[in-house]
């Protein structure tokens, strides 16, 4: 069983899919790890380090000769990865809705392509989860971006020059990421304010110190989505949380959104007329610009200023943080094909509640639900 790592070739993408550590563990279960030359210089794991673990350096089609399983942070081109074993699998985040003729390009490759971001949210499977472990880092990254661009300190001060108020943050979207910028901005000495489409989340902002803002009694709430995701609103929703959170906002220093739905582009959050209504100075992080973004004015890959407020708008801001963001996602690998390895097989062999959920093709046809529905 061979396993090939790749190095990314998306720009800006400094992640990898194995580091030293996972191939030392893949090669105990009995694979063989060949890996890309510099596959992991960006996120500061040296070739020698990977060659020291038991893996073999070569360029990208010696590594890909006879590959039984390929590992890649993000969706590789369907061209680039020729010279793989028939019906070699591809476990990756794939951006299946995105991009669906490279999901095509999988299936007429004959690459059995596993998107990991599909990987059900049961309990069995939190540690191959892939969302999870990024949007954990990128919650936290967000509000270093945004004291970054803030112009003052986040923590109260009483100096004998006078007193520095502390920063107001609000985070929309409580999910893992909302939940970790709550945290971390706590931590620098903010004072929090959040909200969600989601009731359940209110006991989990207050046991983090911050202050739950809410709609009540609004019938039509459909926040509740499948899988632990949030769902779309009811009309009567979003426009009680519109004139709700408008007051609030105009109040706040700091605003990080992080609101995704599946499949859908992101949910409009923020309008242009809400960031005017803030004080210049003001930041706003949306994490979720490079699925349409959350903010009126938000531009993927920019910082932008609208009336004095700036509007940061990172792309994939996990990987900034890439050396450990690839140890995550790497150990998500690993988890998730360690938990399906026969022994007797020498090959991981799927079950059919994760295979189904996260097979997007195989025997050079799609054959996800989700995609084909």
């Amino acid at each position: 069983m061979k396993i090939a790592v790749l190095k990314e070739q998306a720009t800006g993408e400094n992640r990898v899919a194995a580091t030293p550590e996972t191939v030392k563990k893949f090669i105990a279960l009995g694979a063989t790890l060949a890996v890309e030359a510099g596959a992991g210089e960006a996120a500061s794991f040296a070739d020698a380090d990977y060659a020291a673990a038991g893996a073999t350096l070569g360029s990208r089609a010696e590594t890909l000769t006879g590959a039984d399983i390929i590992l890649a942070v993000s969706s590789p081109d369907p061209a680039s990865i020729g010279g793989a074993a028939p019906g070699a699998w591809l476990a990756a985040s794939l951006n299946p809705f995105a991009d669906p003729a490279r999901i095509q390009g999988y299936a007429d490759a004959g690459v059995e392509a596993l998107a990991m971001e599909f990987m059900p949210r049961i309990t069995r499977a939190q540690s191959m989860d892939i969302l999870s472990s990024q949007s954990n880092l990128a919650g936290y990254k967000a509000v270093l971006d945004a004291a970054a661009e803030y112009g003052r300190a986040f923590p109260m001060m009483m100096t004998a020059a006078g007193t520095v108020s502390a920063a107001r943050v609000f985070v929309m979207g409580v999910g893992v990421a909302g939940l970790q910028a709550i945290a971390t901005a706590r931590r620098l000495g903010a004072q929090v304010s959040a909200t969600d489409v989601r009731s359940a989340t209110k006991e989990q902002i207050m046991s983090l110190g911050a202050k739950p803002i809410f709609v009540e009694n609004v019938k039509g709430i459909e926040g509740e989505g499948a899988g632990g995701y949030a769902g779309e609103m009811s009309p009567e929703y979003q426009a009680a949380q519109a004139e709700l959170v408008s007051g609030h906002i105009a109040k706040q220093d700091i605003v990080i959104t992080t609101a995704l739905i599946p499949g859908r582009p992101a949910p409009r959050l923020i309008s242009a007329a809400q960031v005017a209504s803030m004080r210049p100075g003001s930041v706003i992080v949306d994490l979720a610009v490079e699925a349409g973004g959350n903010v009126e004015g938000a531009v993927a890959g920019e910082v932008v200023t609208v009336n004095g407020v700036k509007i940061v708008g990172h792309r994939n801001v996990a990987g900034r943080l890439a050396a450990d963001a690839s140890a995550l996602f790497s150990r998500n690998l690993f988890n998730f094909l360690s938990a399906f390895w026969d022994k007797e097989a020498g090959k991981p062999v799927l079950d059919e509640e994760i295979g189904d959920a996260i097979r997007l093709t195989k025997d050079g046809k799609i054959v996800n639900a989700r995609l084909l529905g």
